[in-house]
């Protein structure tokens, strides 16, 4: 039994760290494409831009948009350590995984790495504290060092979406020694938000290369297109 918290949303008290409220209010489930995870119209699977032009992971989920009051929430975890939100986030992501139907466990579930240079800086890699709690929920194997970040690259927020995917072109790779326990098997990547994804992208390109099946994307929440 959890015990009582301020909602970081209302400042009400209540029996998690978001109260039933604000979740009703902020997050109600919406129908979401099964491959990148925008909104879609209801009985829709999947988005226009997927069926043209599909993205390198194979499915994606995301609980909320990145919008009030998540935006300032995930802020608050990935920059100024609010880890107290990192069960909320968690618990999304799995609630996110059940409304979407899926059943089936991946063989790993794997953070988006920072590289070391931001990890001494922050203290901490947000995706980690989600990937490890989501994994324990489910009963599966998540791993935080089989997936690396060898070249740090400037913040993705601060690039005009088409600059995003050579950004992080070659920023990735699986450690070399380890490079069996992908071959043949599914894997779940985690992070807090995905926006255009590009980096989930590369990722799921490096992960394939390196002999897993399939990739499916996990996040917390899903940044809208401009156009709405």
């Amino acid at each position: 039994m959890r015990m009582p918290s301020l909602c970081a949303v209302c400042r009400s008290w209540g029996a998690g760290r978001i109260c039933a409220a604000c979740t009703s209010r902020f997050a109600a489930p919406i129908a979401r494409c099964r491959r990148c995870a925008l909104p879609v119209p209801d009985g829709v699977e999947s988005c226009g831009a997927c069926l043209s032009h599909p993205p390198d992971f194979d499915a994606a989920l995301a609980r909320v948009d990145y919008a009030y009051p998540w935006d300032r929430l995930i802020a608050a975890f990935k920059f100024h350590a609010a880890l107290d939100l990192a069960i909320p986030f968690a618990d999304a992501i799995v609630d996110a995984r059940q409304r979407a139907g899926t059943t089936e466990l991946p063989a790993l579930i794997l953070p988006v790495p920072l590289s070391a240079a931001r990890l001494r800086e922050r203290g901490y890699n947000q995706a980690w504290q989600l990937a490890r709690r989501v994994a324990r929920r489910l009963g599966g194997q998540a791993d935080a060092r089989l997936l690396l970040r060898i070249r740090d690259t400037p913040h993705q927020l601060a690039l005009p979406p088409q600059e995003r995917a050579g950004n992080v072109r070659g920023a990735f790779a699986v450690e070399p020694r380890r490079l069996d326990e992908l071959r043949g098997r599914r894997v779940a990547v985690v992070d807090d938000v995905m926006t255009t994804g590009s980096t989930l992208s590369e990722i799921a390109r490096v992960l394939k290369a390196a002999g897993a099946t399939s990739v499916a994307v996990w996040v917390v929440a899903r940044t809208p297109r401009p156009d709405g």
